[in-house]
């Protein structure tokens, strides 16, 4: 009797330990990030993108996980030929996201192989954008236009892959331009000697224009002063005419030009008599002389 009571205990076990089995291998999980693609004998039956706790046939489905937020690949850097031959080292990354994880599945897989696709499928349109370019165009280029560029990558690249694959590229970035290390120096000295050219032309033009300002100034300069001396030698010779006017009216008579040579005579006394000296010698001719020996 007790032996059967083992053998059901032994049975009773063994049943629990299978339902359990069976039921831990009937559940998954969904993440808040994530696709949950479950397959049966290789065929996709369901595709999860909502999170939560969910349940599968077990030992016959299986279930996969593919990321639902947006994935950044750093792209190897690659050596590409501008429009004038020159080499140029390009290092870009891109930005992506699984919108048709069914198709994705299907297509590609995993994350890995379509990295391995986006590789292939950047150098080329990068490889065509910049053969069209010189080599000094991209590397002096503007934000402005570095943006477009990258703009128009971005938008080939997402037309080649999204149909295909069941992605969207949202973007892809020039991270870094270099030149090869066997002609960097060269294309330096170059774009160095450019600048140079394009320094001493402005300032030629600088110089010229200085000069042209300079002359114009000089000339204006002589023009005024010319006109201002002409204005000063008018106004001298009509003070002159002026002052011969006036004293030709107050000395027009004998009395008038007596007056004046005894008054100038007085002053002439006055100022050699100033330093103290009581003794004054005139000739007997002079008005004064004449005054004092009562002429």
């Amino acid at each position: 009797m007790n032996r059967k009571k083992i053998i059901s205990s032994a049975i009773i076990t063994v049943c629990v330990i299978i339902a359990l089995i069976l039921l831990f291998s009937s559940m998954y999980t969904v993440r808040e990030d994530e696709y949950g693609i479950v397959k049966m004998f290789g065929k996709i039956t369901t595709v999860r993108s909502e999170a939560g706790l969910y349940l599968k046939v077990p030992f016959v489905e299986e279930v996969s996980s593919l990321p639902k937020n947006k994935l950044m690949y750093d792209v190897p850097s690659s050596e590409l030929l501008t429009s004038d031959a020159k080499s140029l080292v390009v290092d870009n990354y891109v930005i992506w996201v699984i919108e048709d994880p069914t198709l994705f599945t299907q297509r590609v897989g995993t994350v890995n192989e379509m990295e391995k696709r986006l590789d292939a499928t950047i150098y080329s349109v990068v490889k065509n954008t910049m053969g069209t370019k010189l080599q000094t165009e991209i590397i002096s280029a503007g934000e402005g236009n570095r943006n477009e560029v990258n703009k128009q990558i971005t938008e080939q690249v997402n037309s080649n892959l999204s149909a295909e694959y069941g992605v969207s590229v949202l973007s892809v970035e020039i991270k870094k331009l270099d030149l090869p290390s066997d002609n960097e120096s060269a294309v330096y000295a170059r774009m160095i000697s450019d600048r140079e050219q394009i320094a001493a032309a402005l300032k030629a033009e600088g110089e010229l224009e200085a000069s042209k300002i300079r002359n114009e100034t000089d000339k204006q300069a002589a023009i005024i002063v010319s006109e201002a001396k002409a204005e000063s030698d008018k106004i001298t010779g009509e003070a002159e005419a002026e002052y011969m006017r006036i004293m030709a009216e107050a000395y027009d008579t004998a009395e008038k030009q007596e007056f004046y040579e005894f008054m100038r005579s007085l002053e002439a006394a006055r100022i050699s008599m100033s330093d103290g000296k009581k003794v004054l010698i005139l000739p007997a001719e002079s008005v004064i002389g004449k005054i004092f020996i009562g002429e």
